[in-house]
């Protein structure tokens, strides 16, 4: 059984998520401000979080950002905003948001998008196999374990960061578009005008380069990244 805090402050909204959830199996917890929802994830480990931006003592934004800076910070976020502009939703990916839904939305879409992130958060129970192990440089990553080396040394990081690495060692020495990074690791398939995809590089550039490895995620101006020995 998968657990999901849902972090709400409107009631019906959290009554309608929680009802149309556990009829689909989950067990859901509910805290209706920023603060509780920090402290129900500091006691508890949930497999989701799905994170409300307008919320009172503590806005989503500052939440996820929290999140994404404690021992919690694999946790797979899904946030909700009134406001489905793409400015609001750039706001939610660049304070570490792994997706975003606009309200008001259809449960049926929702159960998607949880779907969606438990599997790429390597949740889901169904058999692997270990056939996507890939290798560059000193850099091994195993999509069976989810465990990323560089040098010997394990290199922990967020859903969205493997992803984004992965994405980057299937296509070693190809440069590749912000668009369609935006596309294959966000499921956005369109430019929202964020940085995001700036902001996720240089956050898994600092993880592959803390102990003075080598840059191999290159910028290509005017381009996008390309993973390759050198400058």
């Amino acid at each position: 059984m998968f657990n999901i805090l849902v972090i709400e402050d409107e009631q019906n909204v959290a009554d309608l998520i929680k009802k149309g959830l556990e009829e689909e199996g989950y067990a859901i917890s509910h805290a209706s401000d920023g603060k509780s929802g920090l402290k129900a994830l500091d006691n508890n480990d949930f497999n989701l979080v799905i994170l409300d931006i307008l919320l009172p003592e503590m806005n989503g934004l500052e939440v996820c950002k929290n999140i994404r800076q404690s021992n919690k910070s694999e946790t797979p976020i899904l946030m909700l905003t009134a406001l489905g502009s793409p400015e609001n939703v750039a706001l939610g990916l660049d304070s570490g948001a792994d997706d975003y839904l606009s309200k008001p939305f259809k449960l049926i879409e929702l159960k998607a998008r949880i779907r969606n992130l438990l599997r790429r958060a390597d949740y889901s129970e169904s058999p692997k196999n270990n056939t996507n192990s890939l290798a560059f440089e000193d850099i091994s990553l195993d999509d069976y374990s989810k465990v990323v080396m560089r040098a010997n040394r394990e290199v922990s990081l967020t859903s969205t960061e493997y992803r984004l690495l992965y994405m980057f060692m299937k296509n070693p020495g190809r440069v590749i578009a912000r668009t369609e990074l935006l596309d294959e690791v966000w499921g956005i398939n369109f430019d929202i005008g964020t940085n995001v995809v700036d902001v996720y590089v240089n956050y898994l550039r600092k993880k592959l380069e803390a102990h003075g490895q080598e840059r191999v995620i290159h910028t290509v101006i005017g381009m996008g990244y390309v993973l390759r020995k050198g400058k």
